[in-house]
């Protein structure tokens, strides 16, 4: 499907992931439609996607970026927005399921809300002059644990309910402007960093295979590809007129009765 996403300006936070992460996934979907992706995140990896973007003759940029930063954000605004004159879409991608419980810091969980939803705040913040030009929209990425709890990991859990808040508190507030604002809701997706905590347990491949019973819909992750697909889809014109939604794309892990799961042995 052509989503006419071509030479669109699409901010990405968090998109120097691991090869195959949601953010690596997303920036290459969106090239392969022709969108030029801009790279906001801390990690050096993403000079390594810009010139691969490059290659395939995008002006895609990374601007390393601390997203714990509200000042660097600021900084790395600034700087697209001198150098591209708009923006089409932000997607906030940036989570880190942290673990920061209650028996932590309150430091420990600042730093989290800086991260897992100041950066979202900031980052539309800075770039909305440029969203009203364009009448782009928002997409921001969250977690079933918004809405289910996990267990100790109160400040990623306290962010990304507040990023469902920011959602619909900015498509309300954004409407006169004519920008979209959405949220996307992951239950499990191997991730790379998801394998590699699976990897640090001792019965690793067995709790994977419990957690994939979870999962109504054909007892499978979620993959990022799919999770990429959605975000294309959210943000193009085929969406034009869906605004402060939660869109779930979990298998049905949220939401389905608990009865279709398979029997346990």
């Amino acid at each position: 499907m052509n989503l006419n996403l071509k030479d669109k300006i699409i901010v990405v936070t968090g998109s120097a992931g691991m090869p195959g992460s949601i953010g690596h996934n997303i920036i290459f979907a969106l090239a392969s439609e022709g969108a030029i992706p801009v790279l906001l995140d801390r990690n050096a990896r993403g000079f390594e996607y810009e010139s691969q973007l490059r290659e395939q003759g995008l002006d895609s940029k990374f601007y390393q970026t601390d997203l714990s930063d509200a000042d660097q954000i600021k900084t790395s605004i600034e700087k697209l927005s001198a150098h591209y004159g708009r923006i089409d879409a932000i997607i906030n991608n940036v989570g880190v399921n942290d673990g920061v419980s209650l028996e932590d810091s309150v430091e420990d969980f600042m730093y989290s809300l800086k991260l897992n939803l100041v950066s979202f705040y900031a980052t539309v913040k800075y770039a909305l002059p440029l969203l009203k030009k364009s009448r782009g929209n928002i997409l921001n990425v969250g977690s079933k644990v918004a809405i289910t709890g996990q267990g100790g990991t109160s400040g990623y859990a306290a962010a990304k309910g507040g990023v469902l808040g920011l959602t619909r508190e900015w498509a309300v507030d954004l409407i006169k402007y004519g920008i979209r604002s959405n949220a996307l809701i992951i239950a499990e997706s191997y991730t790379p960093a998801y394998e590699n905590w699976i990897e640090t347990l001792d019965d690793g491949a067995e709790k994977l295979k419990a957690i994939k019973k979870t999962i109504p819909f054909e007892n499978r992750m979620t993959t990022t590809q799919e999770i990429a697909d959605t975000v294309l889809f959210t943000i193009s014109e085929k969406s034009s007129h869906t605004t402060g939604q939660f869109i779930f794309v979990d298998g049905g892990y949220v939401h389905l009765d608990r009865a279709l799961l398979p029997a346990k042995n």
